[in-house]
């Protein structure tokens, strides 16, 4: 029972925040706990998984590290060349641009109707979410509902979708052939994948290199990049709004190394020479 549970948080952990595993682990706990006053269950094995955690571990930020550009998230050159890539693959390209130009999740863009795009104002709107089951729900928080402007070129490009898009009930914007809610495992290989061998954006062993949510990172660090890079340069609060994180802390912990310093170099000397003129 303890590996059961134990195996249930580790999959919590691969797409979920340290936040979000902790509030399902509490009420699943709490829901054990009844169970087990009314002996339905021997043990509340929840309460198991603390105790069993090694003392003093650090955190899923500390423990991860910080993400390397080159290694969790693409390169602008790298991004470039799945860009140029995409256009020989055209069933892939709407969504994969859209993961990159939005930083939506796998689940929102798998979830995405074209009732949640305003080709009006250009925007586009967090509304639900298919999950690994593809059931489709709230997104993963209150924070996770939210607008994202699109770019006037992925604008273009979903309004062309749109035309070839395969219909169906769910009214999805990225749905099977059948219309209905694409599988993970589907886009990732058959997808991404593809494309980023094609783009000669892989691994030392051949293969490739970024998984979906890279492109969620790629997404985060554009937004922070500096505007002479070719980024937007956005501060952290709106980045936190951009991609639906929870809390300020969350994108701070997972991103705050890459804003410019603003210290440094010419930067410095620009500010030195206007405060002392």
């Amino acid at each position: 029972m303890y590996r059961t549970a134990r195996a249930f948080e580790d999959r919590l952990r691969r797409d979920r925040s340290p936040a979000m595993v902790r509030k399902i682990l509490t009420s699943l706990g709490s829901m054990l706990a009844d169970a087990q006053e009314r002996g339905l269950v021997a043990q509340n094995v929840v309460r198991g998984l603390r105790l069993r955690r090694p003392a003093n571990k650090p955190s899923d930020a500390r423990a991860k590290g910080r993400l390397k550009i080159g290694v969790d998230i693409p390169t602008p050159d790298e991004a470039r060349a799945i860009v140029a890539a995409l256009n020989a693959y055209p069933r892939w390209r709407p969504m994969l641009l859209t993961a990159m130009f939005t930083g939506l999740r796998s689940s929102e863009l798998r979830g995405l109707r074209w009732s949640d795009i305003d080709f009006k104002t250009g925007e586009l709107h967090v509304r639900q979410r298919a999950d690994r089951y593809y059931r489709i729900g709230p997104p993963k928080s209150a924070a996770g509902e939210r607008t994202v402007p699109l770019p006037p070129t992925l604008t273009k490009i979903l309004r062309e979708w749109k035309l070839a898009c395969p219909k169906g009930e769910l009214d999805l914007a990225f749905p099977n052939t059948l219309g209905r809610v694409m599988d993970y495992n589907f886009i990732t290989i058959r997808g991404l994948g593809v494309v980023e061998i094609a783009a000669g954006v892989v691994t030392k062993s051949g293969k490739a290199k970024y998984n979906l949510h890279a492109m969620r990172h790629f997404y985060a660090s554009w937004c922070i990049n500096r505007r002479v890079d070719g980024g937007l340069e956005l501060p952290l609060k709106v980045v936190q709004a951009r991609l639906g994180h929870a809390s300020i802390r969350m994108t701070a912990d997972r991103y705050g190394h890459l804003f410019p310093r603003g210290d440094d170099g010419a930067e410095m000397a620009a500010a030195e020479k206007a405060f002392l003129s």
